[in-house]
């Protein structure tokens, strides 16, 4: 176990040492965070590929008392090292991606274009290369009973993690904070576009018994069909209704009992960060006037836990960079908040004896 005798936690963060200044070793550690840098099909704002190692960085400045789980970090918080691999092979898709979504916005015949042909090829080959490659790390460490969070990147890459924790609980739900539904087909022909992850999973991974949206403020009509025809199978509460329920004097209160009561047993948290308020996600790749303080989304985690459901996982997705830190200095106390409250699920469990 790692030595927690010489830790001060009021002391200031030592750079050697892991996430939020832990001294936490993979092995000992309870819950382990994998970092995705990868951003490929991102459609508007670039840079959230580089969001893990902003995020490690600015997590030194968090202070690891939580009023709502005081000692889950002495459970061991660790995270990996990013995959430069997997960085590199990013970059470079990415930039066959941006040709090749230049090319399609001025309505030209990607079948008469033998490059862009192959681009769009390239594109789809390596989303599935990454979609294999995060499968491989959660299952793994799912198999040696490690919580798991992951780290992106865009929203396309907890897919492969969504799978493997599918074989480890059967049954669960999606509870998606967003400002977007990301229920397109094959965005921009991306078949794993970042706007395509919800429509993926529900597609590939039948042990999803329901995605429930909260905050969506930009969506297709098609997106609206979809979750119409989902029957029950998507439960979106847009960021237009909620504020209309807000204004007419409903409380949050009673929209977070509603929203937590359409959620099964097991719940799995996907966090984008576009889902908050822009002033709190600056360079998010796709911002949208609107959103959530953090404390309105903490309290709907926490109402989650208190009704008896599960916290199984969580992604946390979309946080941006920029010259100033405060894009990765939010998504660090999002990720340290995410990190609690899994801790205190599961912890919550124990003590049941479940």
């Amino acid at each position: 176990m790692f030595d927690l005798s010489t830790f001060d936690p009021d002391n200031v963060s030592n750079p050697n040492h892991n996430i939020f200044g832990l001294p936490s070793k993979e092995e000992d550690a309870l819950l382990v965070i994998v970092p995705v840098p990868w951003e490929v099909t991102v459609s508007y704002g670039s840079g959230t590929a580089r969001a893990p190692e902003a995020i490690l960085k600015a997590s030194l400045q968090v202070d690891v008392f939580d009023p709502d789980v005081p000692n889950g970090w002495k459970k061991g918080y660790y995270m990996r090292q990013t995959d430069r691999k997997i960085l590199m092979k990013s970059d470079y898709l990415r930039k066959e991606a941006e040709l090749y979504i230049d090319y399609i916005s001025k309505g030209d015949d990607v079948s008469a274009n033998q490059f862009m042909s192959k681009t769009i090829k390239d594109v789809n080959g390596g989303s599935i290369y990454l979609n294999t490659w995060v499968y491989d790390q959660t299952k793994a460490l799912l198999e040696k009973n490690k919580l798991v969070g992951l780290l992106g990147g865009d929203h396309s890459t907890p897919l492969g993690f969504y799978k493997a924790i599918a074989e480890k609980h059967e049954e669960f739900a999606i509870l998606q904070i967003d400002g977007h539904c990301d229920l397109r087909e094959a965005y921009e022909g991306f078949n794993y576009s970042h706007a395509s992850i919800m429509y993926n999973a529900l597609n590939e991974i039948p042990e999803i018994k329901r995605i429930v949206q909260v905050g969506p403020r930009d969506y297709s009509q098609g997106e609206c069909d979809y979750i119409t025809n989902s029957k029950g199978r998507v439960v979106t509460y847009f960021d237009r209704a909620i504020k209309k329920r807000l204004y007419e004097g409903d409380t949050w209160r009673n929209i977070v009992d509603e929203i937590v009561g359409t959620l099964p047993e097991k719940v799995f948290i996907s966090f984008d960060i576009d889902g908050l308020d822009r002033k709190l996600c600056p360079h998010t790749g796709t911002p949208v006037p609107g959103g959530f303080e953090t404390e309105e989304v903490y309290y709907l985690f926490r109402k989650v836990i208190e009704s008896g459901r599960k916290l199984i996982g969580f992604d946390l997705c979309e946080v941006g960079v920029s010259d100033t830190d405060w894009n990765s200095n939010v998504g660090a106390r999002v990720l340290f908040k995410l990190c609690n409250l899994l801790v205190s699920s599961h912890t919550a469990d124990e003590h049941a004896g479940k």
